[in-house]
């Protein structure tokens, strides 16, 4: 019986023995996604203690999904397994020294689905965009022709030039001006001079159409331009008074001879204007006028012939002119 006693007792002491040498747990597991269960490979997982977080070991999962933690010491752990796009799993982790292999077994990720706030994406046209057919200029984003008008705008655009009033396309005033793709009393053969009525803020764009197809009037030969008006049309009443003068000549380069009567020394020239335009949705009225005063000298020619009999003749040919112009349009 004592010898039975003293048998049991020499094992125990061996399997104890046994097993204070056995100081390191290894930990395996799999980590699988949690919607399709699929296998996940290389997703971080780690191994931190409970009490401050601290990292102890780490390591990814393989090509199949399985990670593996080797040497891991007795204590309270927990594992951390993360994965771009996923939600973070923490998983509690005791580990003892009943055994040398712990399965922390199958670790569902699920994903990280958030709801973003609205998006506005904003790109801004260029401000010229040539195609085959036309050639556009955008006016809206050019910061340049704040507060001027459209034919002060269109005197800054390639091949469009204003010459008393007048748009000339590539050098030549065949050209027919729309508004929207229609022609008005604005955009008329012979002086466009209304436009200068038109804010440059309210239009969006000005198309130039170098090879106009039959549709447009056969007049336009030298090409079409084409002001496209901003979606939010302005309505109401706007206009321009405008008055040119001269003071012409102011003394006489030669004085008349006896038997003519006096000229012109002082010859004026007052031209006022008024232009008006009165929008309201589909109506637009427009009215345009102006007066033209002048006195001018345009004739006043001395002339002196010498006679073969030694006679000589003083000739002055000169007419005085005053020039009264009056002009209206209404639409």
């Amino acid at each position: 019986m004592i010898s039975k006693i003293v048998y049991i007792s020499i094992c125990l002491c061996f399997y104890l023995n046994g097993n204070s040498q056995n100081n390191s747990v290894t930990l395996s597991g799999i980590v699988k996604e949690q919607s399709t269960n699929a296998p996940m490979p290389y997703v971080t997982v780690v191994l931190k203690t409970e009490k401050d977080s601290a990292l102890v070991l780490g390591t990814i999962t393989n090509e199949e999904g399985r990670f593996t933690i080797n040497a891991i010491k007795k204590g309270n752990y927990y594992i951390e397994t993360s994965f771009i796009g996923y939600k973070t799993v923490r998983q509690n982790l005791f580990v003892g020294d009943l055994s040398s292999f712990l399965d922390a077994g199958t670790i569902l990720l699920p994903e990280d689905s958030k709801t973003l706030s609205e998006v506005e994406v904003t790109a801004k046209q260029d401000e010229i965009n040539s195609k085959m057919d036309k050639k556009t200029f955008n006016v809206s984003d050019n910061v340049s022709q704040t507060g001027g008008s459209v034919l002060q705008t269109m005197q800054n655009i390639p091949s469009i030039t204003v010459q008393d009033g007048k748009v000339q396309l590539r050098g030549s005033d065949k050209v027919t001006v729309l508004i929207d793709g229609k022609q008005t009393a604005l955009t008329g053969f012979g002086n466009q001079s209304g436009l200068d009525n038109i804010p440059a803020s309210a239009i969006e764009k000005i198309e130039i159409i170098n090879n106009p197809s039959a549709k447009y009037d056969a007049n336009g030969n030298a090409g079409i331009i084409n002001i496209i008006y901003k979606k939010n049309k302005q309505d109401g009443l706007n206009g321009k008074v405008g008055l040119s003068t001269g003071l012409g000549a102011l003394w006489i380069k030669k004085q008349n001879l006896p038997t003519i009567r006096p000229q012109y020394q002082y010859t004026p020239k007052i031209n006022p204007s008024l232009s008006l335009n009165y929008r309201k949705n589909k109506v637009n009225v427009f009215f345009q006028g102006d007066y033209l005063y002048t006195q001018t000298l345009n004739k006043n020619e001395f002339v002196t012939r010498t006679y073969n009999d030694g006679t000589i003749i003083n000739q002055q040919t000169k007419r005085n002119r005053t020039t009264t112009i009056g002009t209206a349009k209404r639409v």
